[in-house]
This record gives C-alpha cells, structure tokens and sequence, in this order.
C-alpha cells in the first residue's frame, strides 16, 4: 500500500474534481458520509453525547459536514468551531452556512472562552487542523488540546490527530491530540508507523473517499506499507522435481563462548525458513551444541573461544554474519580479510555491525546489495545520532545509498531501505522485544537469499514472515512469554498462512447481525 506525501494527496483531490466534473465540497461531503457510515455502523443511535471540535480550514469542514449527518439521524451533537484564526477555507464557509440552515448554532470558541463541559462517556471528534498544518497551535489551543485529554472521552480523529505535521517532528507534544482511533482519508500517513508520532494513536482505519484511482495508481512514492498483498506476488513456489541443491547453502558465520545460542537460532531459522542445506561456521565450543540442537546442520569450526580465522572450501548461495560473533581483535582481523575476499551479498547483524561501526572504513569493503540489520543502538553507531525520526530516515537512506545496501531498521515497525525507497512492515509486535529475535531474522532472510530471492525481496519478505510468526505465538503464549526459539518454530505457519482466505460468515449469519 502505497504512503502519499501531503503534496500528492491535495494533487490527488485536484485531479479527482477535475476528472470527475465535481465541486471540492461534493469531495468533502464523500468523506463525511464516510465518516459518519463508520460511526453510525458501530453506535447504532446510541444516546451518548458527540462533541465536534472542528477547526477553520478543511478538516474542520469535514467535521461540520459529519455534524449535519449525524444530527439528521437524531444524534445528540455539539458542533465547537476553534477560531485559532481570522482566515476561513471556502469549503468550512460552505459547511457552516449548511449547520446554519438546519438550525445547527456552532459554539465558537476562542483564547477568551471557557472550554465546553466534556463528559468521560461522551465522544470527541477531533477535526481541528488536518494535514496541512504548518506552525505551532496557540497556547490557547494547546490548553483546549489538554482539556480534551482531561475529559478521558474517547478521541476519534478525522485523518490524522491535529496537532501533528506530515514531515517533521512538533517540537510541543501537548499541543498534539492522542486519538483512541484515526479514520485516514484514502491512505494510511507515514506518522502513524514512526515512534516519535505513532504513540498518538491507538488504532487506525482508513476510509475510501473516493479520490480517483487513475492517480493513486499512476502516482509514484516514496514509502510503501507492506502487509500480505505486498509479500504475496514475491513468494517462490517450489517445483515437484527438485532437491536440497536446488533451494541453496545457507553460511552462518558467528558465534563465541559464551554465545553459541546465537548461531543455534540463526542456523535452524535458515533452515526453517526454506534453506536446502546450512552450515554453521563457529568456534570449537560451538560445534557439540550445533551438532546437537540443530542435526539437520553441517558444523565448520575455527580457534577455540571466538572466530580467529574466515575460511571454507563450501561453496555457499547466501552468508550471514556477526550473530554472537565477539569483537575481539582477532575476530576483527579475521572479518577484514574475509571482506577482502568475499563476492557475496553478506547478511550482517549485531557484532557484525559492531565491528563495522568501530571500523568505518570496512563499510566500503561491503559487497553490493548487502544487507544490515540494525536495532535502533546499532544504527545510531552507523549512521551518527539524529534529531527525530525524519532526520534519522534521511540519515538511514542516505547511508543505504553510499555503501550500495539494503538497510533494515528493526523496531515496533521494522523498516526496509534501498535505492532511496522505504518499505514499512505491519507485522510484528512487542513480544518480540527479546533476545534472541534478531538472530532468528538473520537466518530467515539469509535462507530466502539461498533461496534465490534478491536482496530487497529476501529483506522485505523475510521482515514480513518473522512478524507474522509472531503475531502467531503471541495470541498463544503472550507478549511476556514470547521467546526468540517460538517465532523459528512458527516461521511455517507463517508460510501457510500467506494463502489463508478470511473466513466469511454465511449470508443468513450476516444479515442476522445486521438487522441486530
């Protein structure tokens, strides 16, 4: 699912009004129907108080248009106009005048007023600023902004939570409005997978207002969501006649004493993931614990405690390297030499990047089309420390283009960089916090890359499928209980459940429940 800028989306109602031979506030009355199907579908004419807190420009209009909706179906509303400026768009002018028409008086509300009376049952609508907010609120609207959190009602926000800009970070976080739910306009926003604005809203569902399909199809982004649909068309099917050497050797270089677990996670998810055959290149006090957790795997070993030297006669399809790995002198050297000579796209993951960090200058020895996986500590030793999470992905895409690599940036959306494009992951969740999980998906995406998948596919789908494993065991073992060895052993489910169809009630089921 494609991410539009702000700039796409105004060009896409342009167009949509064009195309279509419509007015700009017959666009906006699509979207309030929108709105109002959504919340009507759900409360059903319940008799809880609805407040609108509509600001002067668009969004605010969408809101005045919602009002006259919800009032015609005998709501029980109260439409307050936030007057944080003299200037009105010609769509909320339209909007009002339509309130006033129905005998709808909107309480307006400036730096001199008294805040409405809010009630913890009642409902707020938020549709003060909508996208195209450029400068801080008032004061005044910031303390309007805590009055509505103080009422603890529930905050249903119209596109995005006011208060929050598109591309950069507010530099006020009580001047931004935490919405329990976002209903966004054809498109989910960027802000809603950052951490520094994803933790204003709770839930998020998007709502087709009918911009032109033409554009949305034709119009090239940057970002890009990646849910099932997305992974779908990447994945591999395998032929009957065919045998391990056919889906490749996966090469799982690390490990020390002390951490061998790493190399044990990393080798079997090569393995589970779809590798044909795997081989684990640790230490001498990794090869019985390899030898007996994972008996599918060959075991290469080095120097006694840590990895002194880099070399094999295998020829394998796909490396990772740097789970468990140490950083001692040695190890580093060994690393250094094994870059001068190694072609492959590499893997690399924890004291691989360690290294990497604290040598700089092994960066440029880094085939193309690598691919580095680092938690946010890790990255900020790459890429220098940033100021919000704009400054960070454009710190991250400019360092994927100058060493030619695919960067993955794991956390609560783990995001996918390369060639100045970034894929977001949806799946995934906190349990996964926990030692142990950054191995696994090491091994995953380097047994698709054995598999033939390029470097972006493996690191896009393989992001995808170590998620989904875990939104599997969670609903099982929940987020506390979560372990890194529960996601290797669901990577298969994961796998089927690519070509699940969602259930679907019968027809007379339905209807029960809608006439209900």
């Amino acid at each position: 699912m494609k991410l539009f800028a702000a700039e796409q989306i105004y060009a896409a109602d342009k167009f949509t009004i064009e195309k279509q031979q419509i007015t700009s506030d017959a666009l906006m009355e699509q979207a309030a129907i929108q709105i109002f199907n959504w919340m009507h579908l759900r409360m059903q004419g319940a008799p809880v108080k609805i407040h609108l807190f509509c600001g002067i420009g668009n969004n605010g209009g969408d809101g005045m248009a919602l009002a006259r909706h919800l009032q015609e179906h005998g709501y029980n509303i109260g439409v307050h106009v936030v007057n944080y400026s003299e200037k009105r768009s010609k769509d909320f002018l339209i909007n009002l005048d339509r309130l006033k028409d129905r005998k709808i008086w909107p309480n307006f509300i400036d730096s001199n007023c008294e805040f409405p009376e809010i009630h913890k049952d009642d409902i707020i609508v938020d549709a003060i600023f909508g996208i195209g907010l450029n400068r801080e609120p008032s004061d005044w609207v910031v303390n309007l902004i805590d009055h509505l959190h103080k009422s603890e009602a529930f905050v249903l926000s119209v596109d995005i939570p006011s208060g929050l800009y598109t591309d950069k970070i507010s530099t006020n976080e009580k001047a931004i409005v935490k919405a329990n739910y976002v209903l966004s306009f054809q498109a989910p926003k960027l802000i809603f997978f950052l951490p520094d604005t994803g933790i204003y809203i709770g839930q998020w569902e998007v709502l087709d207002i009918g911009l032109d399909p033409e554009y949305l199809s034709a119009t090239e982004v940057e970002y890009e969501i990646i849910g099932k649909n997305e992974v779908l068309p990447m994945y591999k099917p395998r032929e009957k006649y065919t045998h391990k050497g056919t889906y490749g050797h996966s090469l799982l270089i690390g490990g020390s004493y002390g951490k061998i677990g790493a190399s044990i996670l990393a080798t079997k998810a090569s393995l589970k993931i779809g590798s044909g055959l795997a081989t684990a290149y640790v230490p001498k006090c990794g090869y019985i614990p390899l030898q007996t957790a994972v008996p599918e795997a060959m075991v290469l070993t080095n120097s006694e405690e840590y990895i002194a030297d880099i070399s094999y006669k295998i020829e394998p399809n796909a490396i990772g390297v740097g789970v468990g790995l140490g950083t001692e002198k040695e190890t580093v050297d060994a690393f250094s030499k094994f870059l001068d000579s190694n072609k492959l796209p590499l893997v690399v993951d924890a004291d691989g990047l360690n290294i990497l960090s604290e040598n700089k200058k092994l960066l440029k020895k880094l085939p193309e089309n690598s691919i580095l996986t680092p938690h946010p500590k890790e990255l900020e030793r790459l890429i220098g420390v940033w100021k919000g999470d704009f400054d960070k992905l454009k710190k991250a895409k400019a360092f994927s283009k100058k060493y030619t690599c695919v960067l993955i940036i794991k956390g609560a959306n783990t995001i996918t960089l390369f060639n100045g494009k970034v894929y977001i992951n949806t799946t995934g969740n906190p349990g996964m916090a926990t030692a142990g999980t950054g191995d696994v998906l090491t091994g995953v995406i380097t047994g698709l890359m054995a598999q033939g998948y390029d470097s972006l596919s493996a690191a896009i789908f393989g992001v995808y499928l170590h998620g989904r494993a875990g939104d599997m065991v969670v609903e099982q073992v929940g987020y506390q209980s979560l372990m890194a060895s529960d996601i290797l052993e669901a990577l298969g489910d994961a796998y089927i459940d690519l070509f699940k169809v969602p259930e679907q009630a019968p027809p007379q089921q339905e209807q029960q429940q809608e006439e209900g």
